[in-house]
C-alpha cells in the first residue's frame, strides 16, 4: 500500500490529509493561525506560521504509518514571501487579499501597457498579484528589496522548508502577473519592463512533475513532493472539473466560479483570471468575488457570535426570497470580478425597522451568490460553455447551494469526498509517482458526485440579481472618496 499527503496553506490554517494509493482518506489534521492587518486595506501573515503548522499537522496525520510515498502542495495564490541569502524571511508575507498596491497597479500598466500586460499574462494589473506587491516592496521599503535573494508564493514557501528547493508549478505562478500564461514560462519581456531579476523567481513544473525531496531527518526523508497547484487549480483536481464544460463554484475566504478550458481564453477587458491549469497543457478561467465566506465570518463574529453556520442557515432559510427587500454588496476587501475595483466596499441597502439579524444573514447569503453570478455572465460573454456544475469549499452549506442554484439557473452536484485541495493535490501526486496516467483518467476513476441540486425560485432571483447590478455603479465613486478621506 502506497501513501500520499495533500497539504493545503490556506488563510486561514494549514490542512493536511493523509490518503491511501486509492485515494481514499485516512486522515485529516486542520491548524489555524492568525491574519494580520496592520493598516486598513492591508492583509499580512507570517511564513513561520504556515510551517508551524504544516509541521505539526504531518506529524499528527501520519501517526499510524511508517512513511508516505509523495506529498502534493496546494495553497493561498499571489502572495508574497521573500528570503534574504540564507533562506530567511524578510518580512511578513503579503497575501492575496491585500489592497495597498494600487499606485502600484498603475505603475505596471504605465511601465508595460495595458493591452500588452493582458496579451501576456492573461490579465490586468490588479492589487492582488504578486508582481504589484513585489513593486511595493521596491517602492516602500528598498532596504527589504536589496536583501532580497528569492520570491517565494506561500505554497512553495513550505516546499523550500522541506527540500530546499526553490520551485513552484504553472497554476499557481501564473497569479504572479509575471507568467506568460500561453507559453507557461515566465516572461523575460515582463521582468524586463519592470526590472525584476528573474533569479529572484523559482523555477516552474506541471502540476504533477516531481520537483523535489524531503531532506528533513526522519520518516519522512527521500519523499518526492510534486509540483502541486494554487488553491483553486487544486480543487478543480479534487472535484474532476479536468475536462472542457466543467466548471466548479467555492464560497471560502473568497468566492469563485471556475470553468476548465482546453485552449487560453483571455477577457481583453480583464474582468475574470486566465491562468494554467493543473492539467499539463491545459488552461482555467474564473471570475473571483474577494469576500464570499468572509461576509458571513465578519457578520458572525462581530454580531452573532452566540451562532453556529448551521444555526444562522436556519434563520434566514424561514424568511422569503429578496430578505424582505434587504441587500447586500459583499465588497468587504475590495471587488475583482467584475469591478477591478480595490475601493469598493461593502453595503446593505435597503435597511428598515422590520429587520432582523436574520434578514442581514439572508441577504449576506443572496449577494454572495449574485456576486458569483457576476463572474458567470462573464464567462457566458466569452463563449465559455458551463453544462456541468460543482460546488466546492466548507463555506457551500446545502441552504447556500440551494440559493446559488437558483440564482444561476443550472443544476448544481457536490463531490462525495469533501478534502477539497488536498484531494486533488494528493491526486496530483498520484500521478506523479505513476499511480495513475494522467490526471483526467485519475478523476474519472475517483471522483463521485452527489444528487444535483436543481434551481427553484430562478425568477425571483432574477429579478432581484438585476437590481442588485444596478447598485455598484451608484456607489463607486462614494467608495472612492471613502478610501481616500484621509490621505
Amino acid at each position: 500500500m502506497k501513501y500520499l499527503v495533500g497539504i493545503d496553506v490556506g488563510t486561514s490554517a494549514v490542512k493536511t490529509v493523509l490518503f491511501d494509493e486509492n485515494l481514499c482518506k485516512i486522515n485529516s489534521v486542520t491548524i489555524e493561525y492568525p491574519l494580520y492587518q496592520p493598516q486598513n486595506g492591508w492583509a499580512e501573515q507570517n511564513p513561520e506560521d504556515w510551517w508551524n503548522a504544516t509541521l505539526r499537522s504531518l506529524e499528527k496525520v501520519t501517526q499510524t504509518v511508517d512513511r508516505i510515498d509523495c506529498i502534493g502542495l496546494s495553497g493561498q495564490m499571489h502572495g508574497l514571501v521573500m528570503l534574504d541569502s540564507s533562506g530567511n524571511v524578510l518580512r511578513p508575507a503579503i497575501i492575496w487579499c491585500d489592497q495597498r498596491t494600487e499606485k502600484e497597479c498603475a505603475q505596471i500598466t504605465d511601465s508595460v501597457g495595458k493591452e500588452k500586460l493582458i496579451s501576456i499574462t492573461a490579465n490586468p494589473a490588479l492589487t492582488g498579484f504578486t508582481a504589484s506587491k513585489i513593486m511595493w516592496v521596491k517602492n516602500n521599503e528598498p532596504e527589504i528589496y536589496g536583501k532580497c535573494r528569492s520570491i517565494l508564493l506561500p505554497k512553495d514557501y513550505i516546499r523550500y522548508k522541506f527540500t530546499g528547493i526553490f520551485a513552484s508549478d504553472v497554476s499557481d505562478a501564473g497569479g504572479m502577473q509575471l507568467l506568460d500564461i500561453k507559453k507557461r514560462m515566465f516572461s523575460d519581456e515582463i521582468l524586463k519592463l519592470l526590472d525584476i531579476d528573474r533569479e529572484l523567481l523559482p523555477n516552474v513544473y506541471e502540476s504533477p512533475e516531481i520537483t523535489g525531496y524531503v531532506n528533513l531527518k526522519g520518516k519522512f526523508f527521500g519523499t518526492p513532493v510534486v509540483g502541486g497547484a494554487g488553491d483553486n487549480a487544486a480543487a478543480a483536481v479534487g472535484c474532476g472539473v479536468v475536462k472542457e464544460s466543467r466548471a466548479f463554484t467555492t464560497i471560502g475566504t473568497s468566492g469563485v466560479v471556475y470553468a476548465h478550458t482546453d485552449k487560453p481564453i483571455i477577457d481583453k477587458k480583464g474582468r475574470v483570471h486566465t491562468f494554467c491549469c493543473a492539467v499539463p497543457g491545459k488552461w482555467h478561467v474564473m471570475g473571483v468575488t474577494q469576500s464570499a465566506g468572509l461576509s458571513l465570518k465578519w457578520f458572525r463574529d462581530n454580531f452573532t457570535p452566540e451562532l453556529s453556520y448551521k444555526q444562522m442557515d436556519g434563520l434566514a432559510e424561514k424568511l422569503p426570497i429578496g430578505a424582505d427587500n434587504l441587500l447586500f454588496l459583499p465588497y468587504l476587501m475590495g471587488e475583482r470580478t467584475p469591478h477591478l475595483d480595490p475601493n469598493a466596499r461593502g453595503a446593505f441597502i435597503g435597511i428598515s425597522a422590520i429587520h432582523t439579524k436574520a434578514h442581514f444573514i439572508r441577504a449576506i447569503l443572496e449577494g454572495v451568490a449574485y456576486s458569483l453570478r457576476d463572474c458567470l455572465e462573464i464567462l457566458k460573454e466569452m463563449n465559455v460553455n458551463v453544462t456541468d456544475m460543482c460546488a466546492v469549499g466548507g463555506g457551500s452549506s446545502p441552504f447556500w447551494q440551494k440559493i446559488i442554484a437558483g440564482t444561476f439557473g443550472i443544476p448544481i452536484k457536490s463531490t462525495i469526498n469533501s478534502e477539497g485541495a488536498a484531494l486533488g493535490v494528493a491526486i496530483l501526486a498520484a500521478v506523479g509517482i505513476g499511480l495513475f496516467r494522467d490526471v483526467p483518467s485519475a478523476c474519472d476513476k475517483i471522483i463521485q458526485n452527489t444528487a444535483p441540486v436543481f434551481p427553484e425560485n430562478c425568477q425571483d432571483y432574477e429579478k432581484i440579481y438585476r437590481i442588485y447590478t444596478s447598485i455598484y455603479p451608484q456607489l463607486k465613486d462614494t467608495c472612492k472618496k471613502l478610501a481616500f478621506m484621509d490621505k
